[in-house]
């Protein structure tokens, strides 16, 4: 399961836009907007009305917690309506006009290690809730080796992580569990702290937020804390990532989400961006992460563990600050989309000649396929090679392949041909070969 962190906006967008099928019996006001900055907020309001009428709630929407304890929460102080309109516009200005430290842990409310420092550039802004906390409740889900978790407590808001064994019950759920078997058992663990007259109602929204996090894919659906007045529900913080493995078959179910980069992270390259979206729409792996783009080896890494020893190999016999980039592609992609991901590393690649004037390496590795075609990726890869022939001889690049699996004999002959053809230097290995020797032949020489 790939998991991917989503913003706190879109995770309520598809809640709300499935609220009806997984809970019937409860209603969602979904009064929510996302902007990047005030004069956003501004327009906002001229179609959204309650944001005129309403005393709201402002902060940052950057895949991060611990926001009340950062004071980047913006709420009543003391009285209902204290925050305006015009007041949530000119914090959201403020703090998004210059750089913001955050910190990721705290001991009680003193903050320890050191802040991330980044801007803070989108901000979610809602209607305040009037509540009290014996109304504020914890839920979360997940999976956890073969089974899919499910956390209640009777207690939410920002100290449920303390004390977590004696505040949160905890059910597992095995994917052959019946829709019966999950309603039963989530009824009959109901945290005993919930008041007589909400567990019915705790045990009926739990049993629908169960069954949504595990019909919209999501890899980890946390509400912290939710308020249930009668059959209102409001959620008034929210934590998700989807399984993006799933995104080619969920785009209706999830709309236009995005995947963010998280405060403090670099930002992603359109490079990497487009291989992410190439990835959400096929249910093969095509995965990107750029290291250092003016080294000089790359990898084409076929299968996520081979990537991993690939690319420690390189570090260990070459240094990591040789090491261009990290990633794979697996699990039986098409020509096609084998074509444009080796196309997308053969451009990162030729920019720009060595520092040192050395010849950049790429690498074709991987161990024996167990049901991906490797003639029919390498042929992929040999339509790259062909458009970007002239740059590769340019810049300088010799490519070490090793591969093993259904038709690698082909493959292996194909790609060969094909760039001897081409004129490209090149030296090819089966399964024969130890699985990562080409990275001592590649350094050695």
């Amino acid at each position: 399961m790939a998991q991917k962190a989503i913003r706190e906006y879109d995770a309520k967008s598809i809640l709300a836009k499935h609220w009806d099928k997984y809970f019937p019996d409860f209603t969602y006001a979904y009064q929510t907007v996302m902007v990047q900055n005030g004069s956003e907020l501004a327009e906002a309001a001229k179609e959204n009305t309650w944001l005129n009428e309403k005393a709201l709630v402002a902060k940052p929407d950057m895949l991060f917690g611990k926001r009340g304890k950062n004071d980047l929460v913006l709420f009543k102080d003391a009285k209902p309506g204290d925050v305006s309109l015009a007041k949530a516009i000119s914090w959201i200005d403020e703090k998004s006009s210059g750089e913001q430290s955050v910190y990721f842990s705290f001991d009680g409310d003193t903050p320890t290690g050191e802040p991330s420092v980044d801007k803070l550039t989108h901000f979610i802004v809602e209607p305040f809730t009037p509540h009290s906390q014996e109304e504020e409740y914890y839920i979360s889900a997940t999976c956890v080796g073969d089974d899919d978790m499910l956390y209640m407590s009777a207690e939410g808001g920002m100290e449920v992580e303390e004390g977590w064994e004696e505040k949160v019950t905890e059910v597992a759920f095995k994917i052959t569990d019946t829709e019966e078997q999950i309603a039963e058992r989530i009824r009959a663990n109901v945290p005993a702290d919930v008041a007589d007259k909400d567990k019915a109602a705790f045990a009926e929204f739990a049993i629908g937020f169960f069954k949504a996090y595990r019909e919209l894919n999501f890899a980890y659906l946390e509400i912290n804390p939710f308020v249930m007045q009668g059959n209102k529900i409001e959620l008034l913080d929210m934590v998700a990532k989807l399984d993006d493995t799933a995104g080619f078959m969920m785009v209706d179910q999830w709309g236009d989400v995005e995947y963010p980069t998280a405060f403090g992270m670099e930002e992603k390259s359109p490079e990497v961006l487009a291989v992410e979206e190439a990835d959400a729409k096929t249910g093969a792996s095509l995965k990107l992460t750029l290291l250092k783009p003016e080294a000089r080896i790359w990898t084409m890494v076929a299968g996520g563990g081979a990537s991993v020893v690939y690319a420690d190999t390189i570090a260990d016999l070459a240094g990591i600050d040789d090491l261009a980039n990290y990633g794979e592609y697996s699990g039986g992609p098409t020509t096609g989309e084998t074509k444009f991901y080796a196309e997308t590393l053969l451009d990162l690649m030729t920019r720009e000649k060595d520092a040192q004037g050395r010849d950049k390496i790429l690498i074709i590795g991987g161990a024996i396929a167990n049901f991906t075609d490797v003639a029919k990726t390498f042929t992929g890869i040999i339509q790259a090679f062909e458009e970007y022939a002239d740059k590769m001889k340019e810049i300088g690049i010799k490519i070490y392949v090793r591969r093993g699996g259904p038709n690698y004999e082909k493959g292996l002959k194909d790609i060969k041909e094909a760039a001897d053809r081409l004129g490209l230097w090149i030296d090819v290995y089966g399964p024969e070969t130890h699985v990562t020797d080409i990275v001592r032949m590649a350094v050695e020489a």
